[in-house]
């Protein structure tokens, strides 16, 4: 009598042989916004408002301008105010990231809410933030501790470039679709990694095209 342990030994070649296909389009896909050196294990701020998290993910771009002319679009993000750089038809109601600098948006306080949807009256919370320098979201449970954080940080390099490094930490009680934990930290990557990537790109286009550049 044959035993069935063909077909599924061929099935496990063909999904080893993919998540290895998968895993290396994404390492090119990276590129830009793959982060550097020590990026992804130093210390930033926001980590502590999640002191164990259950996982963390660090995107890292280099943009050409100063902090000064990043911080500006890191400022008005949210639905509903500047968008969030991303695919708009995900998260910004299929209105259009807006491509200019929005006075009325650049005003902020701790506590204030970065809408994550269009209309939404919830969203990220403005957990803490230093003008020119960082600036940390978070999504808070019932009980106000934090389900998750999202910072952003600036760091100014000596060319007169700017090191944006993105870390998102999910803590206790983090969901994702109702999802169970063991699917969602497969799935949460992925996803993550595509709409951070079209972010981080959106911010560096937006800040480099509006840098002013010296008359020669």
């Amino acid at each position: 009598m044959k035993t069935p342990v063909r077909q599924p030994l061929a099935w496990s070649s063909v999904g080893i042989f993919g998540l290895i296909a998968g895993t290396r389009a994404l390492k090119r896909l990276a590129g830009r916004v793959q982060p550097a050196g020590d990026e992804p294990t130093q210390r930033l701020p926001g980590d502590e408002l999640i002191a164990h998290p259950l996982a963390s993910l660090t995107h890292a771009i280099t943009i050409h301008a100063v902090p000064q002319a990043v911080w500006p679009w890191l400022a008005q993000m949210g639905a509903g105010r500047g968008g969030w750089y991303s695919y708009d038809g995900l998260d910004n109601g299929g209105e259009p990231s807006v491509a200019s600098v929005v006075a009325e948006f650049q005003e902020l306080t701790p506590g204030m809410i970065f809408p994550a949807l269009p209309g939404a009256t919830d969203g990220f919370t403005l957990a803490s933030f230093d003008p020119n320098h960082f600036l940390v979201l978070g999504w808070n449970a019932p009980d106000r501790s934090w389900r998750g954080t999202w910072a952003f940080v600036l760091h100014e390099l000596h060319d007169g470039s700017t090191r944006l490094v993105v870390r998102v930490h999910a803590g206790a009680g983090y969901e994702f679709h109702r999802l169970p934990w063991p699917v969602a930290r497969l799935v949460v990557p992925v996803v993550h990694f595509f709409m951070e990537r079209k972010q981080l790109l959106g911010l560096a286009q937006r800040a480099e095209a509006h840098v002013v550049r010296p008359v020669a």
